[in-house]
């Protein structure tokens, strides 16, 4: 069996969906790319049960549980239809939210991609993004990782987008995974 979801976990402004558009262009077959970002943006204001408090931390409610388990399992139909997909996706809940994952997933052959960066270079990627609440990236740098088992992982700290997409699409298409640093 080949490869049909790529799961890339990491906190915010870990490099995460730079990795994705880079896969989708080095990949050699069609690989459709949803991102936890893009389930939020598609959510009504409030009332949707995600939080960001102004220190950068995110809670969850019923609400917001129940529509990811949707999207989550929305996902999963176009890969048993015959879709690539790469997952974009932010674990806050760590291990239980891989579990989640996993359960959603079973019977599909998954990579799970760590995406790690140091706290304090993806703090910067995030001043410079714009668009999250400040504190985000540093509160998610390594607790999105807690109890997370991957097939491979990847940083981002010293290591470019198209270098680590390279490394992933190298598992993907030797069915081989091993750990890439991001030393230099």
């Amino acid at each position: 069996m080949t490869t049909q979801v790529i799961v890339l976990n990491g906190g915010s402004s870990s490099g995460k969906s730079g990795i994705v558009r880079c896969l989708q262009e080095v990949l050699p077959e069609p690989w459709l790319a949803f991102g936890v970002d893009s389930l939020i943006e598609a959510m009504p204001g409030a009332g949707t049960g995600i939080e960001f408090a102004a220190d950068g931390g995110v809670s969850v409610g019923e609400e917001f549980m129940t529509l990811e388990a949707a999207w989550a399992t929305g996902i999963a139909a176009m890969v048993h239809a015959g879709a690539r997909v790469i997952v974009d996706d932010v674990f806050l809940g760590g291990a239980a939210t891989q579990e989640r994952w996993r359960k959603v997933l079973d019977g599909l052959d998954v990579l799970w991609v760590g995406v790690r960066c140091e706290a304090a270079v993806a703090a910067g990627r995030e001043i410079v993004r714009g668009d999250r609440v400040r504190g985000m990236a540093e509160r998610q740098a390594e607790p999105v990782h807690r109890g997370v088992d991957y097939d491979l992982e990847v940083d981002t700290t010293h290591t470019e987008a198209l270098e680590c997409a390279r490394a992933i699409a190298r598992s993907v298409i030797n069915g081989r995974w091993s750990a890439v640093s991001g030393s230099r």
